[in-house]
């Protein structure tokens, strides 16, 4: 009966012993399944064992089990408390793609919301994310950090978000920008509602409706004289105002008691303002014009509102309870999931990485400093403080 050895080393594609370092050949299996090998010059037999393919299978059930909507009991084909255990070290296991250059004709953005100081920008082109970043609220240094690993596209379709154009200048001062005109419906239902109480307000908000229906600039240049129509029939509702010496009854709710006068119409003044300041600066209408037409730009942001924001929510939703740190990584391999598979990192190189990272943190960590001599204050209980362990009736009365 041969010796059996405890591994194999591999060289390239060929198993070889690592008593003899001669070359190996498969010969059948075990009764779990693995490929058995055996010498062909010392007829040692062994299983090759691979615990990179291994921890890769985890994380593939680690990310399967973050996408779907089962509980980690019904996923796992063992108990939940087993299937946590073996997939703890997975949420330190960064996911990122690999940034190819690649020039997009459109660029979708949109930040979400976790929590209050948590917010998460994606980027996607042709439906597919290209990237995200992590930051407090939607400000410019936050967009420049996710756009500028990507190279100036034609048009950027945006809802409107905060410090976006300030990034946009800053970063590609010549790419054109479309408003999503779902956005601004919703803005205008906003301040509106969606049956306003006077004339001027009903026909506004039919002006906002019509925006998603106009196909050609013919009808963009008849909206905006619309619009402008609009404006110039009811201006006087828009320099209308109420001041405080002339106002009776309760304060109302928004108003700055300091104030000595504010808009009669305050609210009709902002959704008309949502549509006329996006038109003057040219973003309303960018998808028809005659040198994108045949690119097909989007007017909205659907896209990724429908694919990548409500399919977080709902991820969320069906694993709640997750620390926030979790709740992260989880929105990460989402993102991750949901962008192209050329762009994405192998799964062998992400956990690679995230422990070379786990070690250089490890290693950044200053070392405790020793105390040299006795100790002057501690937290140990002692007896002459009377505040060591008792046993017995030491110290009761009858």
């Amino acid at each position: 009966m041969g010796f059996v050895p405890i591994g194999v080393t591999l060289t390239g594609q060929i198993h070889t012993c690592i008593i003899c370092h001669s070359p190996m050949k498969k010969n059948g299996k075990t009764p779990a399944g693995t490929q058995r090998w055996r010498c062909i010059n010392c007829n040692a037999s062994t299983s090759f064992k691979r615990p990179d393919t291994t921890e890769r299978n985890v994380l593939v059930g680690f990310i399967n089990w973050l996408l779907s909507k089962h509980s980690q009991a019904e996923h796992a084909a063992t108990s939940a408390r087993t299937f946590r255990r073996t997939t703890q070290w997975c949420w330190d296991v960064y996911p990122f793609l690999n940034q190819t250059g690649e020039v997009f004709d459109e660029i979708q953005v949109d930040g979400i919301y976790l929590r209050p100081g948590w917010c998460l920008l994606i980027a996607i082109a042709d439906g597919k994310v290209i990237g995200w970043q992590w930051c407090d609220h939607e400000k410019s240094e936050a967009w420049l950090e996710l756009l500028k690993h990507f190279p100036q596209p034609k048009v950027v379709v945006t809802d409107g978000g905060s410090g976006l154009l300030k990034a946009l200048k800053t970063l590609w001062p010549g790419v054109e920008v479309q408003r999503c005109l779902v956005h601004i419906q919703r803005t205008v239902r906003t301040y509106l509602t969606k049956n306003p109480r006077t004339e001027a307000g009903r026909s506004l908000r039919q002006l906002s409706l019509q925006l998603t229906k106009i196909k050609d600039q013919e009808e963009a240049a008849r909206w905006a004289a619309a619009l402008a129509n609009w404006q110039a029939q009811y201006q006087y509702l828009l320099d209308e105002r109420t001041y405080a010496k002339d106002w009776t009854g309760p304060w109302p709710r928004g108003i700055s008691r300091s104030r000595k006068s504010w808009p009669t119409h305050e609210r009709l003044i902002k959704a008309y303002n949502a549509m006329s300041k996006v038109l003057k600066r040219g973003h309303l209408f960018t998808f028809l014009k005659s040198e994108l037409t045949g690119l097909g730009i989007s007017a909205t942001t659907n896209m990724i509102e429908g694919a990548i924001n409500s399919g977080i929510r709902e991820m969320t939703r069906l694993h709640r309870g997750m620390p926030i740190e979790h709740r992260r990584r989880a929105c990460e391999w989402f993102c991750w999931s949901h962008a192209d598979e050329n762009d994405r990192a192998k799964l062998p190189l992400l956990i690679k990485e995230s422990r070379k990272v786990l070690k250089e943190l490890e290693a950044k960590k200053a070392p405790a400093e020793e105390l040299v001599g006795p100790e002057l204050y501690g937290t140990a209980s002692v007896a002459e403080e009377g505040l060591y362990a008792r046993s017995g009736w030491g110290g009761r009365s009858r």
